[in-house]
């Protein structure tokens, strides 16, 4: 069994993405991967090799031992112990007077355009390196984004996240799970503020390769 965690954490003015994830008894790594805008700013890795070979007690342990890397970094990150370089936040823009006073009905929420860059070499064995680029219908980049990846059709379904750039652009690392359904899905989420945006990428399994 695969666990996780996905947390938006925020200090002063600053809103992080902290990840952790249980890469896996192939790997018997715990990985904790700290965000802001897109960029890796710290990344914690431990190993669980005395935990292997994993039975139902030792998943609850190793469960265990994840909350607490993941719940460390978030108290390290509040109380200062943690030094991230925290990039200084823009200026916030004037707010221009209204311009008539009738209220105008609200706006239906925008969609976003969700795209997937490396879309021919985002798979790697069994890593997948996804590069996203989230955009407005006229082509804009959107920054700080929310982006969810979700394998449908795999023992678990876990959820990975990041979030956009500058350019509207962020980087999700994960190991593909095991494939549970003859027709999986690879659902790539996008989301901010009231507009949101999908992409469902058909995975085919390659021939002569045992099954994920």
């Amino acid at each position: 069994m695969v666990f996780g965690h996905n947390t938006n954490t925020k200090i002063g003015r600053v809103t992080f993405h902290v990840q952790t994830e249980d890469r896996g008894d192939a790997h018997a790594l715990i990985d904790t991967t700290v965000y802001y805008q897109g960029r890796v700013l710290h990344r914690r890795t431990n190993n669980y090799f005395d935990l292997l070979p994993l039975n139902e007690d030792r998943q609850q342990a190793l469960k265990l031992r994840l909350d607490e890397q993941h719940n460390s970094v978030l108290e390290e990150m509040q109380s200062g112990a943690l030094q991230l370089s925290i990039p200084q936040p823009p200026a916030p823009k004037p707010v221009p007077p209204p311009i008539q006073t009738s209220v105008a009905p609200p706006a239906a929420p925008s969609k976003l355009l969700v795209e997937v860059v490396n879309a021919k070499s985002w798979l790697s064995g069994r890593q997948a390196s996804l590069q996203v680029a989230i955009k407005e219908q006229n082509g804009n980049p959107v920054l700080n984004a929310k982006i969810e990846v979700q394998i449908e059709g795999s023992a678990g379904e876990q959820v990975h996240g990041a979030v956009t750039g500058i350019e509207g652009q962020a980087q999700i690392d994960f190991e593909m799970p095991k494939i549970s359904s003859a027709e999986p899905v690879m659902v790539i989420r996008a989301e901010e503020n009231q507009a949101k945006g999908q992409l469902r990428f058909a995975l085919r399994a390659k021939p002569k390769v045992p099954a994920l």
